[in-house]
């Protein structure tokens, strides 16, 4: 991740904003949403912006996804091809940010952006630094895995239950004509 861009995906252009500033969202090309920011923020700075660009804001949720039995963290853009910005608009910062490499276009009615209400940013702010990662799994109620790890390693059951938010799932396994529920991480599984 860019070194400008903090854990939270904030930017800070200026710790100080003006009682008039609000927020707004961009539109950019998907997969450009930190070069656009990080460019946002230089480009106000050479250009004596800091005074009506205040924030940069990339909503993203840290995931865990399970592939080939193997857990890797992941950050996901929560809207791929949006960027928050908290600015003073006016017709010269407007400019400024649409002349911008990678900028589309602010989202609103027609050509005049749509400022957002400030309690549903921070909402939105506060939402993705909970700090309990969401899984990612491919996997539902029904489905038939094969254990990859631990004392069932290689039986094969069905999945009877599934509990994405703490990445477990009961899969049932046959012993002995009877079926045993097993609770297992995501990681302790694959599909056949």
């Amino acid at each position: 991740m860019e070194s400008n861009i903090n854990e939270n995906n904030l930017i800070t252009v200026n710790e100080s904003t003006h009682p008039r500033a609000r927020w707004y969202i961009i539109h950019t090309y998907s997969g450009h949403e930190n070069k656009v920011a990080v460019t946002l923020k230089q480009r106000a700075e050479v250009k004596g912006f800091t005074d009506k660009i205040f924030q940069l804001f990339i909503p993203t949720q840290q995931k865990v996804v399970i592939s080939e039995g193997k857990k890797r963290k992941v950050n996901e853009r929560l809207f791929p091809g949006y960027v928050y910005i908290n600015m003073l608009m006016d017709e010269d910062s407007w400019k400024l940010v649409r002349a911008t490499q990678g900028v589309t276009g602010f989202v609103g009615a027609g050509t005049t952006p749509t400022p957002l209400p400030e309690n549903e940013v921070a909402a939105l702010m506060k939402y993705v630094v909970s700090d309990a990662p969401k899984f990612e799994m491919k996997f539902a109620e029904g489905d038939s895995v094969k254990i990859v790890e631990g004392p069932f390693s290689d039986h094969i059951g069905k999945i009877s239950e599934v509990n994405e938010d703490q990445g477990k799932v009961k899969v049932l396994v046959s012993f002995f004509g009877k079926e045993v529920p097993l609770e297992l991480d995501f990681a302790q599984i694959s599909g056949i």
